[in-house]
């Protein structure tokens, strides 16, 4: 069965697929006379497979199965062992291995409790227990098939240029907002939005001019650009329920004037929110439901400071932003530009609070944006914590490089460079560029500013469904490094309802990382993939020792439980978490023409 086919079947074809990839599975629970028996001759079947495989005097067939094919095969062992124990189905309140015994008895109304992501699950974890995967190709590479070096690097190398070929191809799907032709496009779009408020060119780099031309209606976003059914009825949806959304006037010049297109998707879904977006804001705001997923009023020993860490925290001296991107984790507490208002008196006070504590070394000043402030306001917040002694870096966390990149301007740059004293103070900027589209001149030459300053500039981008496809996130990191951008952070999307849009699974980060970052020089990834933990902060996504499946729920959907990243100096608590089904992800990518084979190994990522 293809990956194209296996999100086109019916739910029927999905439970006879099932039961042919583990029809000695089926067999076994059927005679079971009990869920409690059932379970001890499963966990008796899954130790003989693990046993065979890694035993010298098995039989031919567990012999012959080549190693990186059993390790598969452990892994899956692992986690159908981990969806099968009583404790997790405690944790989840959900018991997979019950619908797998209804559905093996045949029992009435069993295939009507699961979806057809959870099937599809055990299809693949079935085949890869009995070393059936079918994801892996054949080497071309062999150290042992020849002794002459020369033929043995010459055959390596060959493989080494399809990988690098494989990639440049994904490479020729995306572009740039450096683009000659991306560029004169959007510079038409410019000069329609100058002239829909009767602005002339030298208006265009005026920060004052941007901020007081932020675009937040349907009206006059829609006399700008094309907006289709959906967007428009969403916006108008928005509107009446009062969820805000702010465009900058050079934001919208990266749109396609003429409609939503594969060039603009990423760049539309940031900041033009959905339906479902919206409605499920409406449903929070009605019930009044904590929108503080992150739970950071948890983490804040005093107003305008998140602190998750020994030496370094977060201090929020503004809460809006020129742009409002809809998957931002603090959506719940950003403000418009004309409600926003963060006190003086408020930020001295937090910053007396980190003067009095020496284990701080290192202050993320993010928000909202701060660099939405002025110079000479952030000249004062800069020289207040500059000030404290114990304090060897300032992050400035900001978009404006990618939202408006003309805030970059020289008396900024002068302003910070002067606290930036290496040997004594590094003052950086992390920022987010979402895709290489958001990549522009303008961007280009903002970094340069800041790079010739002597200040490095680092990304953290969120992974989300709009830059997820093959090779997409490797092409962004490709572009930043040239650019003078060090990735930094790939953010897993959080589990926010209302954001359902972004999300992807995490075996999709997953998988990007071993199969497409890896193929990069590693100067280029250096980014780390992270699931940033509400209240406990990041847990890298690469080992089983920070966070394990522990069961398969009835739509599809993996819960995993996290390991904080303190787990090994401290006693601490777990955190369960919901995914997003892999299933109902690639039926996704499939519906918007993408070819899912290529993602077929994400299944066995956990």
């Amino acid at each position: 069965m293809s990956e194209a086919s296996i999100v086109t079947k019916s739910k029927e074809d999905l439970l006879e697929e099932m039961w042919l990839e583990g029809h000695y599975i089926k067999k076994m629970l059927a005679s079971a006379k009990s869920l409690h028996e059932a379970r001890d001759l499963f966990f008796d079947h899954l130790n003989d497979l693990e046993r065979h495989y890694f035993n010298v005097y098995s039989d031919k067939h567990y012999k012959n199965l080549h190693i990186i094919e059993k390790n598969n095969a452990k892994e899956c062992i692992r986690v159908l062992k981990n969806v099968i124990r009583t404790e997790n189905e405690h944790l989840t309140g959900f018991s997979a291995l019950k619908v797998l015994y209804n559905l093996a008895k045949d029992k009435k109304g069993a295939l009507a409790r699961v979806k057809e992501g959870f099937l599809a699950e055990f299809i693949y974890l079935f085949r890869g227990i009995y070393g059936r995967s079918d994801i892996f190709c054949d080497s071309l590479y062999d150290s042992g098939a020849t002794s002459d070096r020369v033929q043995a690097s010459s055959i390596r190398s060959q493989q080494l240029d399809n990988y690098s070929m494989k990639m440049r191809q994904y490479f020729r799907r995306y572009r740039t907002g450096l683009d000659p032709e991306v560029i004169k496009r959007r510079d038409e779009l410019k000069h329609d939005i100058l002239s829909y408020f009767g602005a002339s060119n030298g208006d265009w780099r005026d920060v004052s001019w941007q901020m007081s031309h932020i675009i937040k209606d349907v009206k006059t976003l829609s006399a700008l650009v094309a907006l289709d059914k959906d967007e428009i009825s969403a916006l108008r949806y928005a509107e009446k329920n009062r969820i805000p959304f702010q465009i900058t006037p050079y934001y919208l010049s990266l749109f396609n004037k003429d409609g939503k297109s594969d060039d603009d998707r990423a760049v539309r879904a940031q900041v033009l929110p959905s339906k479902r977006y919206c409605k499920r804001i409406s449903i929070n705001r009605r019930y009044g439901a904590d929108l503080d997923f992150m739970g950071e009023k948890w983490t804040s020993p005093i107003d305008g400071i998140t602190r998750r860490y020994p030496q370094i925290l977060i201090l929020k001296p503004y809460d809006s932003c020129p742009q409002i991107c809809v998957y931002c984790q603090r959506n719940w507490e950003i403000k418009c530009l004309d409600e926003a208002k963060v006190t003086k008196e408020k930020v001295k006070k937090a910053i007396d609070w980190i003067r009095e504590n020496e284990n701080i070394t290192e202050v993320l000043v993010t928000g909202g944006d701060p660099l939405t402030l002025n110079d000479r306001y952030i000249g004062w917040l800069t020289d207040e914590v500059a000030s404290i002694g114990h304090v060897e870096r300032i992050r400035i966390g900001t978009r404006v490089l990618v939202t408006m990149p003309f805030r970059i301007g020289d008396r900024l740059i002068e302003v910070l460079k002067k606290y930036h004293e290496p040997g004594r103070r590094e003052v950086c900027i992390v920022t987010h560029f979402e895709h290489p589209m958001e990549m522009t001149p303008d961007s280009l030459e903002a970094i340069q500013k800041i790079r010739k300053a002597g200040m490095s500039v680092y990304n953290q981008q969120v992974f989300t469904y709009y830059n997820s496809r093959k090779f997409e996130t490797a092409f962004l990191r490709k572009v930043l490094k040239v650019c003078g951008v060090d990735p930094y952070y790939t953010f897993n999307t959080k589990g926010k309802e209302e954001t359902i849009d972004f999300r992807v699974p995490i075996a999709r980060i997953e998988q990007e990382r071993k199969e497409e970052a890896r193929l990069l020089p590693g100067i280029v990834r250096t980014d780390e993939p992270v699931f940033n933990v509400p209240r406990l902060g990041k847990s890298h996504l690469r080992a089983w020792q920070d966070h394990e499946v522990i069961m398969i729920m009835p739509d599809g959907r993996r819960s995993y439980r996290f390991y904080p990243w303190e787990s090994k100096l401290a006693i601490c608590d777990t955190y369960i978490y919901t995914d997003v089904a892999i299933y109902d992800y690639l039926k996704r990518l499939h519906d918007d023409g993408e070819d899912i084979t290529e993602y077929k190994s994400i299944w066995y990522y956990f």
